[in-house]
């Protein structure tokens, strides 16, 4: 056995290791012939013959040893033609036939691996020869599992690997069908099902992503004069209702420039007046031109004088503006001061990859689940979209607007969370895959126009 095993090893391909295999067989056990063969499309085939080569194709000789090798597979036992006494009775009529072509003894061997019969050997004894025994059919029983395997591994590796994945599946799918293959027929149907829902099945398809609340409306309060900030009545979260004094700014500044302009109205219509007692028209007229400017400054510093206390404009939450430690310091005109948002009027921005945007439209459901309230999602409805893209986080994404029909009272503008709009309907399979298969189409696109 160890020169039989040590003939096959020191080559590297089926062939000659066959070969040199079945010539080392036949000088050792003094056979005529011994050829092997493997399984090939159900059939055995020959591939190799002791102290020889094959031919460019099947001979009839070689058919006639291959049926013979098929009859020793297909009963899984070896067959001796003529049989000996002692031996289980066995269908011998293609070693029969064997015999009777070429004369002597004919015995075929199956190659056994893993419980799978993927060929035999053939030997083939001159006729006179000496008498076969069963202990030395046991001999070459054993010769034949140890060395079997191994031109069957060098076989198996030098197959196109088109054959190797047809044989695993005819072995698969004979596993399956057998008794013992009842758990993995339950497992592959339950998987059959799985696949067929995610190809063929619709469900809701969603787009989304991160989205924050903000107020319906949001009411900027800037300074209305340049001056200094007297004091703030509010900070950010508070409650307020239309009319109410959020901040109001020092009144000094104007007053000193009211008693400005309210002198010298006094000294324009003093003027004015003594001009009429001279009769000098011409200061008459300059004298009231002076006081009509001066009347105009006192009426635009009153007015300054009354828009100096920050009132809300209606019934909301400041949203935005903690004057609280600004306090004294110096404002111009213009300069943002407050934002207020209504109390119960709420929307929300979903900023949608641009990807997804084609999908989107106005009137399309949704829901809206919050940081701060992870367990309940709120209904939303798309009602307006952002022609424009901005870039947020090195993505380009549209801004949606949705409207929420029902409002909790834990709702505040400011919170974040994650939005997500049915925009139809599509088998679970695409909607994993579409964007992968997209990036591809799009890769081998831009590869091509190259």
């Amino acid at each position: 056995m160890l020169a039989l095993q040590a003939a096959v090893v020191s080559h590297g391909r089926l062939g000659p290791a066959a070969t040199a295999f079945a010539s080392e067989l036949a000088t050792r056990l003094g056979c005529a012939r011994v050829a092997v063969g493997f399984v090939e499309d159900r059939f055995s085939r020959v591939v190799a013959v002791s102290h020889g080569t094959l031919g460019d194709g099947p001979t009839e000789s070689l058919r006639a040893i291959a049926t013979a090798m098929d009859e020793a597979i297909e009963q899984a036992a070896t067959v001796l033609s003529p049989a000996l006494p002692e031996l289980p009775p066995r269908i011998v009529l293609a070693h029969e036939e064997l015999v009777r072509r070429d004369g002597g003894t004919v015995c075929s061997i199956p190659i056994a691996v893993g419980g799978e019969l993927v060929g035999a050997v053939s030997l083939h004894f001159r006729q006179g020869g000496v008498p076969i025994e069963a202990p030395q059919l046991a001999d070459w029983e054993h010769a034949v599992a140890l060395v079997g395997p191994v031109l069957h591994f060098m076989r198996h590796g030098e197959r196109p690997w088109r054959k190797r994945l047809r044989d695993r599946l005819r072995r698969g799918w004979a596993w399956l069908r057998s008794p013992s293959g009842s758990r993995a027929r339950i497992a592959v149907a339950a998987l059959l099902v799985a696949l067929a829902v995610l190809l063929a099945l619709p469900f809701d398809y969603r787009v989304g992503g991160n989205a924050r609340v903000e107020g319906a409306i949001q009411r900027v309060l800037v300074a209305p004069v340049d001056g200094f900030l007297k004091r703030s009545e509010v900070r950010p979260g508070d409650r307020v209702r239309a009319g109410q004094v959020l901040a109001e700014l020092a009144e000094q500044d104007l007053q000193l420039e009211r008693n400005k302009w309210s002198s010298e109205l006094a000294q324009h219509e003093n003027a004015y007046a003594a001009a009429m007692a001279r009769a000098d028209r011409a200061q008459l007229v300059i004298s009231q031109a002076k006081a009509a400017e001066a009347r105009a400054q006192l009426d635009l510093v009153d007015e300054q004088l009354g828009r100096i206390r920050i009132e809300a404009p209606f019934d909301g939450v400041v949203i935005r503006g903690d004057l609280s430690q600004s306090l004294g310091a110096p404002v111009q005109r213009g300069d943002v001061l407050l934002t207020v948002a209504p109390r119960e009027r709420f929307r929300v921005i979903v900023e949608v990859d641009e990807r997804d945007i084609a999908g989107v439209k106005v009137g399309q459901g949704g829901t809206l689940a919050l940081s701060a309230l992870p367990w309940d999602t709120l209904p939303l409805v798309v009602t307006r979209i952002t022609p424009m893209a901005a870039a947020v986080e090195g993505r380009n994404v549209f801004e949606v607007e949705a409207s929420l029909p029902s409002q909790p009272e834990s709702l505040r503008p400011g919170l974040r969370g994650v939005a997500k709009i049915v925009v139809g309907q599509a088998p679970l399979a695409w909607a994993w895959t579409h964007r992968l298969i997209d990036w591809a189409r799009l890769g081998v696109w831009s590869w091509l126009g190259h």
